[in-house]
């Protein structure tokens, strides 16, 4: 987790894929900055731990099991927040997954898993979220896209696709829902450090390529994409919208 903290005492935030990686460390990074914060994850077992994680630092927050792919679960799932809580002022988007399939292998059961959680799922999330904060008059939305939101790469027609259209919603929410003071925008990381890349990276070949895309010449961590969600959260970004922050160590750049 970054060591940045940000103040949001007294605002609420939303977390899905709460239970690992990057919506693990953007959860407790929210809830170390003073927000309380709803843990969205399918695995019970994984969130359970955040949650445990975040009390360890003293943190608040409560648990929703929720399936990204099914929009009902996703409605009730924010309407339970709102009710808890009484309000919803940051809502985190990270929930996602991959099948690495050459284009000419990819099947529609790959398909349609990766589209329905990092796109649909983002979307309807981002769709309760939103229909809350219009009542509210004010919020942010920050979705976890990808470097690929922008550029492709071998075995990820899906996943690219996936993150381009997390990209393109994100700029057109940001569009419809200025006039109610919401922000929208979309954190696009290269690889990172997490449970979710760490069998990638025992391919040594592969892990030497991603190294030598990336100006920087290192791996990420899921700290340098908490502090940029931070940012985002925070009063610093009230007039940063409709924008895809790159997180990529140089990657796209050149």
């Amino acid at each position: 987790m970054s060591n940045i903290t940000v103040d949001l005492k007294g605002q609420v935030a939303a977390v899905t894929g709460a239970g690992n990686g990057i919506g693990k460390a953007c959860a407790v990074a929210l809830a170390a900055s003073g927000a309380q914060v709803a843990l969205i994850d399918i695995s019970a077992q994984a969130v359970n731990q955040t949650q445990a994680e975040v009390a360890a630092r003293g943190g608040n927050s409560q648990v929703y099991i929720c399936d990204v792919r099914d929009v009902s679960a996703i409605n009730a799932t924010y309407q339970a927040i709102a009710e808890y809580f009484g309000q919803l002022d940051i809502a985190v988007n990270s929930a996602g997954v991959n099948v690495q399939q050459r284009g000419e292998d990819v099947t529609e059961e790959a398909w349609d898993k990766v589209l329905d959680i990092n796109a649909k799922g983002s979307f309807f999330c981002s769709q309760a979220a939103g229909r809350i904060m219009m009542k509210q008059n004010k919020g942010k939305i920050i979705n976890i896209g990808s470097a690929m939101s922008v550029v492709g790469y071998i075995k990820r027609s899906a996943y690219c696709a996936s993150k381009g259209a997390v990209a393109q919603f994100s700029k057109v929410l940001a569009g419809e829902w200025a006039p109610y003071n919401i922000t929208v925008n979309t954190v696009a990381p290269t690889f990172i450090n997490t449970p979710f890349t760490e069998p990638m990276f025992k391919d040594q070949a592969f892990k030497e390529d991603v190294q030598r895309r990336i100006l920087l010449n290192r791996i990420g961590e899921v700290s340098d994409v908490t502090g940029t969600v931070l940012y985002l959260a925070s009063d610093a970004a009230d007039f940063v919208t409709g924008s895809i922050v790159m997180v990529d160590g140089g990657w796209t750049a050149w």
